[in-house]
């Protein structure tokens, strides 16, 4: 796993290697930040930009967005394993004052860290496991909570066969499938 553009472009990024994480594949992540840069329909400029990075893992997705100059990465993750490594890959980088790790689950996270502190995020990123369908009620939870800034995007990182429903929550602007993944871009309704 490597950095695809910016700072740290072609730097390596520590990954883990078990069956219960799934990191997110660099020919994957290259074609998503290639639409978020220069797809229309998105409209968000990275730089700058405050991410929320769910279902983190070793923090492939906001590390990039780092990268490329964002301003601040919340990375939500409950493996240890898995933080473990993302704290390692963010010293290794310099890159702890950009970023705020929170070891708990999702839904906890939104509504006791999160809520509290009164953010708004510009960029959201799903990447819950495959199996994970809880991850609709977080969505619904960030929508209610009006954790988002005017100018947003959702991206979620779904398996490409998932029938997943976002029709309450998102307007869908943008999907695109990748071998067994699917990206699907939308912005909260």
């Amino acid at each position: 796993m490597r950095i695809i553009s910016g700072k740290f472009k072609g730097s390596a990024i520590d990954f883990l290697k078990n069956i219960s994480t799934r990191p997110l594949k660099d020919s994957v992540k290259e074609n998503l930040f290639n639409i978020l840069i220069h797809s229309r329909k998105i409209g968000i400029d990275i730089y700058k930009s405050k991410v929320l990075d769910l279902y983190s893992g070793i923090g492939s997705f906001g590390i990039e967005c780092i990268s490329r100059g964002a301003n601040k990465v919340t990375f939500v993750e409950q493996d240890k394993k898995a933080v473990k490594i993302l704290k390692k890959n963010l010293i290794k980088f310099s890159v702890l004052d950009k970023a705020l790790i929170v070891e708990n689950n999702v839904k906890k996270t939104l509504t006791d860290v999160i809520k509290k502190k009164s953010e708004k995020y510009n960029i959201f990123f799903f990447d819950p496991p495959f199996k994970d369908n809880d991850f609709v009620d977080n969505l619904k939870l960030i929508k209610t909570l009006k954790l988002f800034q005017s100018s947003h995007i959702v991206i979620v990182h779904r398996e490409n066969n998932a029938n997943d429903n976002f029709d309450k929550n998102l307007k869908t602007l943008l999907v695109k499938k990748y071998g067994r993944s699917q990206l699907i871009f939308g912005t909260f309704i």
